[in-house]
C-alpha cells in the first residue's frame, strides 16, 4: 500500500504489515497468550512483577470472545479449508485425527464441514 493511500479497516485497506500476516482465532491467540504468560510468571523473581495492562486485557479479551474451545477442532477445520478436500474420504485422508481425536467426527458430519467450506471458497 503507496504512503498517499489512507487506511481503512472497513475496505479491507491495511498496512503492509498486515498484507502477509497469518490470520488467528481467538481460541489460538488465547493459547499463545496464556503460554506467554506463563513464561513470565517462571522467570520473574519477584512475585509482584505483573505483566503490562495491555496484555492482560488482551488476554482477558480473546478468552471472553473465543467461541471455539476446542483448539484441535479448529486446526482441523483450518487444514481442511487450506487443502480443499473433494470428498469424505480425502478429507480423512489427510486429516486422520478429524476421525480419530477428541470429539471424533462421522462421515455425515464431514460431509456438511465440506459443504460449508465449499460455499465461501474462491475459484478462480
Amino acid at each position: 500500500m503507496s504512503g498517499e493511500e489512507e487506511e481503512n479497516a472497513a475496505e479491507l485497506k491495511i498496512g503492509e504489515e498486515f498484507l502477509k500476516a497469518k490470520c488467528l482465532m481467538n481460541c489460538e491467540v488465547a493459547l499463545i497468550l496464556e503460554h506467554k504468560y506463563e513464561q513470565l510468571q517462571q522467570m520473574s523473581d519477584d512475585p509482584m512483577n505483573q505483566v503490562s495492562q495491555v496484555f492482560e486485557k488482551s488476554l482477558q479479551y480473546v478468552k471472553r470472545f473465543s467461541r471455539y474451545k476446542n483448539p484441535d477442532a479448529v486446526r482441523q477445520l483450518c487444514v481442511l479449508g487450506n487443502l480443499c478436500p473433494e470428498t469424505v474420504e480425502e478429507a480423512i485422508a489427510m486429516v486422520p485425527s478429524i476421525k480419530t481425536k477428541g470429539r471424533a467426527h462421522d462421515d455425515d458430519a464431514i460431509e456438511r464441514m465440506l459443504n460449508d467450506l465449499s460455499l465461501i471458497k474462491k475459484f478462480e
